[in-house]
């Protein structure tokens, strides 16, 4: 697989070789919507709350007397058929969505939703980006020369303060490192640009780490 490479001037250098073993992974639609699902369900906060009837404030106290009034006996006001009253089998802040996907499969969906991408030419490598001191004004100026469509997932190698910085107010662009490569954003974002040294850095985080 071929990557075209650019320079900080927007101009195209070349191409490059891109690893196989994360460039060239078959297609696997149902791994990758599994993936997906498994993030957002882990990223999932539970906010929605009901009290119980017994965390209602009030209904100490019968509301009439067990017999004698020809209606059926009540204990409290605050069972979940009064209004006003707990509710049964509702939301709860303590519930866990959490769903598990083994590191393998997980990694296979990552690299098999890259792979597509890069079939779809909207992988490109950026040769470096430097300025002695963060600048949107650059960094925008360096979008508008590259053949980027729409929005794009920038991944460097290391934390890279001066570019992410420089990324920050430019619309539509998202800096992540290497490490935090996920598949949420390969699917949010319609291109990928890596900069020379992530694809370097990605051998020595997925391969040592296998």
């Amino acid at each position: 697989m071929k990557l075209d490479v650019y320079n900080q001037k927007g101009e195209k250098t070349g191409t490059l070789e891109a690893p196989k073993q994360f460039f060239d992974i078959s297609f696997k639609g149902g791994l990758i919507h599994e993936a997906y699902l498994r993030q957002l369900a882990n990223g999932r906060v539970a906010i929605a709350h009901t009290k119980t009837k017994a965390e209602v404030r009030g209904g100490g106290r019968k509301p009439y007397p067990q017999k004698g009034t020809g209606q059926a006996r009540q204990g409290s006001i605050r069972n979940p058929h009064y209004m006003g009253g707990g509710v049964a089998f509702g939301p709860r802040n303590n519930a866990n969505f959490e769903k598990l996907m083994p590191k393998k499969m997980r990694r296979l969906a990552l690299f098999s939703a890259l792979s597509q991408k890069a079939r779809e030419n909207s992988v490109m490598v950026l040769e470096d980006f430097t300025t002695e001191k963060p600048s949107a004004k650059a960094f925008a100026a360096l979008m508008k020369k590259l053949p980027i469509k729409q929005d794009v997932l920038l991944v460097t190698g290391l934390k890279n303060e001066t570019l992410e910085k420089s990324a920050r107010n430019v619309a539509n662009v998202k800096t992540i490192s290497v490490g935090y490569m996920n598949i949420k954003d390969f699917m949010k974002y319609s291109e990928v640009l890596f900069l020379k040294d992530a694809l370097e850095q990605m051998e020595k985080v997925f391969t040592s780490n296998a």
